[in-house]
């Protein structure tokens, strides 16, 4: 994951070749995925360029075609009608957006209706699209992938519930294994007869066949769906917890147990208020926490996280090439911002090179976090000076990364704040250093004093011409190799950031002006 298993000449360090401008993954750029699914229809268009795509473009109306389904059998009429009234507006967006052709599944409700091939045909003849039916297992595979997406290399098992079914795909080592589905979508548990107690033994039996055939699973479990998304956010209210992105918010059994006991207790409307949910989605929160509780009793998982790729980012990678996908979406995205947004591209990996003798015992985990703050280091200089350093910290908490747990989000944002700004009291991070523990903050401040150091030698080639630091964490000395090239670098302003870094490490210091490059 950070990049330091493999020699750069084969591209895939962090500043080896990049792939976003290859042709095999600029074919991917504008990707337009279409999801009907039994309570959203949605289309997302991707810049998938990239190994974590940035959302171009992000629409859903809730149409619950699933609705009264259990009665009927057939689509819900008023869904129907509103599910092709927002395909005809996506495929006009779609052209005018000039992307290639849609791609466009639906899942549950369109499979087992028993007007889905008519509704079909309608949308066929309407607006040209072709909708693929996938089967319930294809579903629980393009949901795993889509974690995938996000985790390259996780394990564990992948719960993907939507308004008619909910499918389990187990995933280890970057790949997707054993999957199945189930009729545990909150649309049918409503419709059930026998009110609490009947849902409770209907989820109960068929929680125990997916166990069957899912075998024994005490990894991570991920939760992918809009119902769990709610669920996560009203367990983020209760908790008070203070950084708002659900994608890899982490919960464990105890607390959900604790919010299915917050919400069957709760008014349902003040709730819903209150955590900025969906009146359509809340309504389907109180059955899909019956499911939630009983898949974790059942499944024992050792932690719990939230995914916010599913189906439709399974789609996208689905149609990554096999070298793209073994990438770090976290490094490549910051590697495809530095292109864009950097005045001088390619900088951060010499400003890597200038800062790592600080972080020599480092683990890979925070090496790879390293890497990225030095490719981030200059992508928000457009922002106003005075708001430079919110905005750094901001765009990292808060920006569509994969392969971020919250406290990593955190100690990007801080190493990136502290790269323009020496103090931290007053700003956001206040909210938020509870995430983070004392050695962390510390580190992420060192490492965004070390870039902003770093940064006023952008003119020297350190790798090149002998410009360095030497940190003797023992002795609690900081030395500066300059050579005579980089000495008029080294001016007033430079002189007070080395010594801002050093008070971080409080250490002494110690500036070295080298005859030549290999004195």
């Amino acid at each position: 994951m950070d990049g330091n298993q493999t020699s750069e000449q084969d591209g895939s360090s962090p500043f080896g070749r990049a792939l976003f401008n290859d042709p095999k993954a600029r074919a991917l750029s504008r990707v337009g995925v279409v999801d009907i699914g039994s309570n959203s229809v949605r289309l997302v268009v991707f810049d998938g360029a990239a190994r974590s795509p940035a959302y171009f473009y992000n629409e859903k109306l809730m149409c619950a075609l699933g609705a009264g389904m259990s009665e009927t059998g057939r689509l819900n009429p008023d869904g129907r009608a509103r599910a092709l009234q927002a395909l005809k507006r996506f495929q006009a967006l779609a052209d005018g957006m000039k992307l290639p052709p849609l791609t466009v599944v639906a899942t549950a409700a369109v499979r087992e209706a028993v007007d889905g091939p008519e509704f079909r045909e309608d949308v066929l003849r309407e607006t040209g699209l072709r909708i693929w039916v996938i089967g319930g297992e294809e579903e629980a595979r393009l949901s795993a992938q889509g974690v995938l997406l996000g985790w390259p290399g996780s394990y564990g098992l992948v719960c993907d519930i939507g308004g008619s079914s909910m499918e389990l795909a187990e995933i280890s080592d970057g790949r997707v294994g054993r999957r199945i589905s189930s009729n545990l979508g909150p649309l049918k548990l409503r419709d059930l007869p026998g009110g609490q107690k009947g849902r409770d033994a209907h989820i109960k039996e068929v929680m125990q066949r997916l166990a069957g055939h899912m075998g024994a699973q005490r990894d991570r479990l991920f939760l992918v769906g809009g119902s769990w998304r709610a669920i996560a956010r009203v367990d983020m209210y209760r908790r008070g917890y203070p950084l708002h992105v659900l994608h890899e918010y982490r919960m464990d059994k105890k607390s959900v147990s604790e919010t299915v006991k917050f919400i069957k207790s709760a008014d349902i409307e003040e709730l819903r208020q209150a955590c900025g949910i969906s009146n359509a989605r809340m309504i389907l929160v109180p059955y899909a926490v019956d499911v939630l509780k009983r898949l974790v009793q059942t499944f024992k998982p050792k932690d719990i996280a939230v995914s916010s790729y599913g189906i439709r980012e399974g789609l996208l990678y689905e149609q990554m090439p096999q070298e793209l996908r073994d990438r770090d979406p976290l490094i490549e995205a910051c590697r495809f911002a530095e292109a864009k947004d950097a005045r001088l591209p390619g900088f951060g990996k010499k400003l890597y090179r200038f800062v790592s003798p600080l972080f020599s015992r480092n683990d890979d985990a925070r090496i790879r976090l390293i890497k990225a703050a030095c490719l981030l280091h200059d992508v928000s200089w457009r922002a106003h000076p005075d708001y430079r350093a919110e905005t750094c910290f901001d765009n990292a908490t808060r920006a569509n990364l994969g392969g971020l747990k919250h406290s990593e989000r955190v100690f990007l944002g801080l190493a990136l704040l502290h790269r323009y700004k020496n103090k931290r009291e007053g700003t956001r991070f206040e909210d938020l250093e509870g995430l983070l523990s004392e050695k962390a903050t510390q580190e992420a401040e060192v490492l965004g004093k070390a870039l902003r150091f770093g940064a006023m030698l952008w003119m020297s080639d350190a790798s090149a011409d002998g410009t360095a630091l030497e940190w003797k964490p023992r002795k609690k000395l900081l030395r500066l190799k300059l050579t005579k090239a980089s000495v008029p670098l080294y001016g007033e302003v430079a002189e007070a950031r080395f010594a801002s870094l050093a008070a971080s490490l409080q250490a002494e210091t110690e500036v070295v002006v080298k005859r030549s490059p290999d004195a």
